[in-house]
């Protein structure tokens, strides 16, 4: 049938040309890689578990991956530029290299990983989220984590206690640059002081410090951790440390009685010294029964003379319990009064025939009558004159 005038003649259907020009033209999708699982397209997420024969980040990621886990790997040492590139025997990538410019979560937990260098991470302009939890660091380079202008959220839990103060030192570096912090986990690190750069950084919104070794916060951490230019403080969490609770504490306590709401945590402090305040709730001290030692300004005694009321009751517990056993043993000598009365009796009979037999003795002995005879000179006898002997 002829189309009609002034009418568009009609065409195939163009949907199928389309689609078809749009797989040429499009790149196939990167495979997933060697000793890695992709789920859900590598787009979304790849797992990458393949216990210690795992020793660098896959090589062959699909630059399009969003999400990057390694767990079980024995990668012991993350060289500079790591997953831009680098390799294992210290080629580095060359400068600006982004090799995996879409990777926004990046986690490497229980990977053995011992040392850090500078620019590991160099590379993923767009990482949000680095989870470095559970592995035995020993050396961190201070430059780290440069290049990730978009980190939010840093975890190192259970991940710097065997550094000593070395590995403080450099993480106190490696935190400077991270202006855009959020969120930062420092949990059972054994540490006995927050890093410096953790508490000066801008936007950080939570600090995780528990199962630490904190004796407590200064004045000068306290001051560290607010904001001016209406920036909102970042919350606190300090459970499961072992508080001082000396002199030194009273402004952590006043600060904490402020400002509960910035440790959601604070219910759950405890006193771990002295010991006649152990295991007692931080928050339900007075500020005068925390007092230091003589000698001891700092607070940081193994022992306060404390005379509060748990003190108090104790004297009047025992007080008490003198007074229970005085009574009982009145009771015991009325119940036995007869008993004790015979006793008293028989004593003082038997002590006095003991006295008349002494008397009896000293009367006869001092008798001048029973007084014994001179003896006579040894070989000498008396005679008469006119004995005729």
């Amino acid at each position: 049938m002829a189309p009609r005038a002034g009418q568009p003649e009609q065409r195939g259907p163009l949907l199928p040309g389309l689609l078809l020009v749009a797989a040429a033209l499009s790149r196939p999708a990167a495979p997933c890689p060697f000793q890695c699982y992709c789920f859900g397209g590598p787009k979304l997420l790849l797992r990458c578990a393949s216990g210690a024969e795992l020793r660098q980040p896959p090589r062959d990621l699909p630059p399009d991956a969003r999400n990057l886990t390694i767990v079980g790997a024995n990668l012991t040492v993350l060289r500079a530029a790591a997953f831009a590139g680098g390799d294992s025997d210290g080629e580095e990538a060359a400068a600006g290299s982004v090799r995996l410019p879409f990777l926004s979560a990046l986690r490497l937990t229980h990977n053995n990983i011992e040392v850090v260098e500078d620019g590991a991470f160099d590379g993923l302009p767009s990482l949000t989220a680095l989870d470095l939890s559970h592995n035995p660091l020993r050396a961190l380079g201070g430059g780290a984590f440069r290049g990730l202008p978009a980190l939010r959220s840093l975890q190192l839990n259970h991940a710097l206690s065997r550094g000593g103060p070395t590995l403080l030192a450099a993480l106190d570096a490696a935190l400077a640059p991270l202006d855009e912090l959020r969120l930062l986990g420092l949990a059972g690190n054994a540490l006995g002081r927050l890093p410096a750069a953790a508490l000066r950084l801008p936007r950080l919104e939570q600090l995780d410090a528990r199962l630490n070794a904190l004796a407590g916060l200064g004045p000068d951490e306290l001051r560290a951790l607010e904001r001016d230019g209406g920036l909102p403080a970042p919350r606190l969490l300090l459970a499961d440390n072992p508080l001082r609770c000396g002199c030194a504490a009273r402004p952590l306590l006043a600060w904490l009685r402020n400002a509960t709401e910035r440790v959601p945590d604070s219910r759950r402090l405890r006193c771990a010294a002295p010991r006649a305040l152990q295991d007692r709730p931080f928050l339900d001290l007075d500020e005068a029964r925390l007092r230091c030692a003589d000698g001891d300004a700092d607070g940081r005694g193994e022992e306060v003379d404390l005379a509060g009321p748990e003190l108090e009751a104790s004297y009047v517990f025992f007080g008490l319990v003198l007074a229970l056993i005085g009574l009982i043993f009145l009771m015991v000598l009325y119940l036995n009064r007869r008993g004790i009365q015979r006793w008293m009796r028989n004593l003082r009979e038997a002590c006095r025939d003991q006295m008349e037999g002494y008397h009896y003795r000293y009367e006869q002995d001092a008798d001048p009558r029973r007084a014994p005879a001179p003896a006579a000179a040894a070989g000498s006898r008396a005679t008469s004159p006119g004995s005729g002997l």
